[in-house]
């Protein structure tokens, strides 16, 4: 009976040490953005321009009172926030931008149309920020998780992109500084278009857990290098899975 009781005791233990251990993993987990933020800064890469973009299609609503009961809930989550909404009988949409900050703007954005008798609606979250910095880092750190679980009702499709300008001039061969980049992310390039002053590269890297479908196998991340020249500027965009910043 005596050594029942502690066998028992061990394995409680153990399922509790288990569970602690998954726990600790979960949150040493990095963002996608700052496992990008992270290569690219030691590539010696000034971040200039960051966003968090995260969207999901809303197929729950049954009338137009579900949408509206909806975004009131949001309103409420955000009172501070500024909303705006425009509608023309077959289409809505509501629009709301945090307050300024120094470091990051946060919009919400959600559209949904009326298709024969349907409800066909979206909901997009984004942040941006002009600069990387620590207070970029804290803010989705504490607020990645609170802002997708109070914004969206199912798993979101996230996507994470960076631009920055490489802050030594390149000397050497545009490729080579696409497969160094491409290297420390241990990424296996899948298709690329390159010209003599730009290259774009669609890969996979094991860094990234999600992945889309291309033309030829799947892939996670995209890279996109334009120099003017020479020893002058290059700048460079990184998105996974794809790119969602102007390059």
């Amino acid at each position: 009976m005596k050594t029942k009781f502690i066998l028992s005791i061990i394995v409680i233990i153990g399922f509790i040490m288990s569970q602690l251990g998954n726990m600790t993993t979960v949150a040493n987990q990095e963002l996608d953005l700052q496992t990008i933020a992270t290569v690219l800064k030691d590539e010696n890469i000034l971040l200039n321009e960051w966003t968090f973009h995260a969207r999901e299609h809303l197929l729950s609503f049954k009338s137009d009172r579900e949408v509206e009961e909806y975004v009131t809930q949001l309103q409420e989550k955000f009172p501070k926030w500024q909303w705006s909404e425009t509608s023309d009988g077959h289409k809505w949409e509501v629009i709301a931008v945090s307050p300024a900050s120094k470091h990051h703007q946060e919009k919400l954005q959600m559209i949904a149309t009326l298709t024969n008798d349907k409800i066909d609606a979206y909901m997009v979250y984004e942040v941006k920020g002009q600069k990387w910095s620590k207070e970029s880092e804290a803010f989705l750190s504490k607020h990645f998780e609170p802002r997708l679980s109070n914004i969206f009702r199912g798993n979101p499709t996230i996507f994470s992109c960076m631009k920055g300008v490489f802050s030594d001039k390149i000397d050497s061969a545009l490729p080579n500084s696409v497969n160094k980049v491409l290297s420390r992310f241990n990424a296996k390039e899948i298709e690329a278009l390159k010209e003599d002053t730009f290259i774009s590269v669609s890969a996979f890297s094991p860094k990234f857990a999600e992945s889309i479908q291309s033309e030829k196998d799947n892939m996670n991340l995209q890279i996109a290098v334009r120099s003017q020249g020479l020893g002058a500027k290059t700048t460079i965009v990184v998105g996974t899975p794809i790119i969602t910043i102007e390059y």
